[in-house]
């Protein structure tokens, strides 16, 4: 092998390396940057509640489905910004992660999007698009929606009083070690956050102000067979106050149960009457852990607006 040929393919080599590595670090970013620690890591967490919807999983088990049936008529706004972006969440959205605060409504949305469409919308409402950031007015002063492209498939969007609120999404912190629940649906709050929740579906108001106590409150909800299953996961500061947390959650369910009897009614498992008196709760040491099973009818009434 001549010099000038053996000269060629060490550059060759050292150019299929380079690339080969390039592709590697690119593949691990985009991972990375798109996993779902990593957007939870961007989301502001004090005194929020922390919302996690699986859409692609709700879509698989048909919930998606029942919710497009629903009675619930949709907004007029909601109709014309799919017609004029061609997004539906039906079939478009896989993915929500969403702080709700006092400071504003920030989302990390995963899923497919026209961003050319959606830039347009934003104008043809009003608002205005700088370089991949777009805001525009929402439906009163202090509602101010902003967005911007973190990956093509993935939104950050924020609804607040700072036209460029969803700025606060840019940085991408280090993720925590906190593990994401494998449930479709996932709520998560401190007993700050708690309080900011405003009003709340009747019967369970007793249940929110016992958990107000705990540290850290989890609420998800998955399938149970054909069925499905909520459950609670608390941390309280001590065992004996988780001990006495159960006690309480006990006691308010089979005050529950009471109120019911006393009504000649009994818990109508397709209601939150029958959910909520199905209750079962333990702890192991500073932890409580609850379980409510949910029937696959109160489920198709919630989403559908049956009776």
């Amino acid at each position: 092998m001549n010099t000038r040929l053996r000269g060629w393919l060490v550059v060759f080599g050292v150019v299929l390396l380079c690339a080969g590595g390039w592709w590697a670090v690119d593949e691990h970013h985009k991972r990375t940057i798109g996993s779902r620690a990593a957007l939870m890591a961007r989301l502001p967490g004090k005194d929020a509640v922390i919302l996690e919807i699986d859409f692609s999983a709700l879509r698989r088990a048909g919930l998606i489905d029942l919710l497009a049936n629903s009675k619930t008529p949709e907004e007029a706004e909601y109709k014309e910004f799919v017609s004029k972006t061609e997004f539906d969440y039906k079939q478009d959205l896989d993915l929500v992660l969403a702080s709700f605060s006092p400071a504003g409504k920030y989302l990390l949305l995963k899923g497919r999007f026209d961003w050319n469409r959606l830039n347009a919308f934003v104008r043809s409402q009003g608002g205005e698009c700088y370089n991949t950031t777009c805001s525009m007015h929402g439906s009163t002063p202090d509602r101010n929606i902003s967005f911007f492209p973190i990956r093509p498939e993935i939104m950050a969007l924020a609804v607040a009083k700072e036209p460029d609120a969803v700025l606060k999404l840019m940085a991408a912190p280090p993720p925590s070690n906190t593990a994401s629940p494998i449930e479709p649906v996932s709520l998560s709050f401190s007993p700050a956050a708690l309080k900011s929740l405003g009003a709340l579906p009747t019967g369970t108001q007793i249940f929110a102000k016992t958990l107000g106590d705990a540290e850290q409150v989890m609420l998800s909800l998955g399938p149970q067979g054909k069925d499905f299953q909520l459950t609670l996961n608390a941390r309280c500061s001590s065992d004996h106050d988780a001990e006495l947390l159960v006690k309480e959650m006990e006691r308010n369910t089979e005050l529950l149960r009471s109120m019911i009897a006393r009504e000649n009614r009994t818990p109508n498992p397709r209601d939150l009457s029958g959910v909520l008196t199905a209750g079962t709760f333990s702890h192991d040491g500073p932890r409580v852990t609850g379980h409510w099973p949910i029937s696959h009818g109160f489920v198709e009434d919630t989403l559908t607006g049956g009776s």
